[in-house]
């Protein structure tokens, strides 16, 4: 059990980054095969789980697994019947991914020396951004309705399409068929924009320089 506590451990960012992906390419499949939602939900809280666990050992990540697990439950089962908790639940599921994909970013970057974990970590802290940002937003959608123009006619804002909508947010793609409308949905929005450019431009320039000081490290 020790053995493969370490083992996790010491690729806990590459699982959750794998984790991350398969989610993002099930989620479409899922859709167009029209399965209920809750299964996606699943794929999400798997996600959450696993991003908790790329946390160090220690109590803050025994406060958050505890947290989080309770999290998911109150989420399902509220999805049977207290409908008005669910925003709630999704909102405090975005904070905690958000405090994952920090967690991976902190580890990403304060090595001097770049592996494939460190890289996996890098990439796992924007795909959780990209896909707790599309949560917050479904959840922004159900508390306050025509928050987001669809297609030009305000109606429904399915959990994939707001994912869908923040990768495009996150990329600055800005393909015009979703439009923030509120002032808190445009606010997040630009909040996405910003932080994944900036995420992009210091995360990178950090890896390349860490990884050429290690090359020049090994030659002299």
């Amino acid at each position: 059990m020790n053995n493969l506590h370490r083992k996790y451990a010491s690729h806990r960012h590459a699982i959750l980054f794998y984790s991350l992906l398969t989610t993002i390419g099930a989620a479409p499949l899922l859709v167009a095969l029209r399965f209920d939602g809750a299964l996606l939900e699943f794929f999400l809280a798997l996600n959450l789980l696993a991003g908790v666990l790329g946390f160090e050992a220690g109590w803050t990540r025994r406060t958050l697994l505890i947290l989080t697990i309770t999290a998911v439950v109150i989420h399902f089962v509220s999805a049977q019947g207290a409908a008005e908790v669910r925003p709630a639940v999704l909102a405090f599921w975005t904070a905690i991914a958000l405090l994952s994909a920090a967690s991976s970013i902190r580890f990403a970057m304060r090595s001097t020396r770049v592996d494939a974990e460190h890289i996996y970590a890098a990439l796992s802290a924007y795909l959780l951004a990209g896909i707790f940002f599309g949560v917050l937003y479904h959840g922004i959608e159900s508390v306050w309705p025509g928050s987001f123009n669809i297609a030009g006619a305000q109606g429904e804002f399915p959990l994939f399409d707001a994912m869908y909508f923040s990768f495009v947010t996150l990329a600055t793609l800005g393909y015009g068929d979703l439009l923030p409308v509120s002032e808190i949905a445009r606010g997040l929005a630009i909040i996405e924009a910003v932080s994944g450019q900036l995420f992009l431009a210091v995360m990178i320039a950090r890896l390349v320089s860490s990884h050429v000081q290690a090359a020049d490290g090994r030659k002299r």
